[in-house]
């Protein structure tokens, strides 16, 4: 069976979304502040300190946001926010959680078409599961995270998301690049240093490089997202 992939849809937006009273690069916020209000098909889970959301435009199979709920740090720019190294081991620790979430939806999407976890899935749904199951595979290890250098959003956010970098909402040069490139700040490379450039990101490197083989497509969005789908079948049967 060939594995599914990421279909297009009309509009997920729910209700509650369309409603918030925050709009445009603040409508983040909604969420940190109400997020009850939400239903599970927007806001994964939260408690006193996070919010997870599914991502309103992925730029992946699997793209979740990690939200701070701290009023006086998710106004900061993550370069200055995680400065504060406390704030920053909240934010790792809680990044490992939805790490995890992350690579558990990758299993249930498509662990039945990878040679890898094959075995795994077999003998978990066998009718006597042996003791020991074999490991099989380590989606984790499919798994980016970290925030912008420049967040298009006013309130901080991490983002955690499978690496294929296929979705409908990938269509522009720069949404890949976004993800494929030191613009994309890991949480294990906070805090930077004082001269570190991506404090001031200013451009984009001019070549958009496949994430799995390493081809260039330079400004070419249209060959690379039919060369991605590709590329997504086979990192699947891995």
């Amino acid at each position: 069976m060939k594995p599914k992939k990421p279909k297009p849809s009309p509009d997920k937006t729910d209700d509650a979304s369309k409603r918030t009273v925050f709009a445009g690069r603040d409508g983040l916020a909604a969420y940190t502040t109400d997020p009850a209000s939400f239903p599970q098909s927007r806001v994964v889970y939260y408690n006193d300190k996070f919010v997870v959301i599914n991502d309103l435009f992925p730029k992946a199979s699997v793209h979740l946001l990690l939200l701070p709920r701290d009023p006086k740090k998710n106004v900061q720019r993550p370069q200055e926010a995680f400065d504060d190294l406390q704030f920053l081991a909240d934010c790792r620790q809680e990044e490992k959680k939805v790490r995890a979430i992350v690579a558990s939806e990758l299993r249930r999407k498509f662990g039945r078409y990878s040679a890898t976890d094959r075995p795994y899935l077999h003998a978990l749904e066998s009718d006597e599961p042996p003791d020991a199951l074999p490991q099989g595979r380590d989606w984790s290890r499919d798994i980016i995270s970290g925030t912008h250098a420049n967040p298009s959003m006013n309130h901080l956010h991490i983002h955690v998301l499978s690496k294929d970098m296929v979705s409908e909402p990938m269509k522009k040069r720069n949404h890949y690049l976004s993800f494929t490139t030191d613009f994309l700040i890991g949480l294990d490379q906070y805090p930077l240093s004082k001269d570190d450039h991506r404090r001031m990101y200013t451009h984009f490197p001019e070549d958009m490089l496949c994430w799995r083989c390493g081809k260039n497509f330079e400004n070419r969005m249209a060959r690379l997202k039919e060369h991605l789908d590709e590329e997504l079948e086979r990192w699947i049967r891995e």
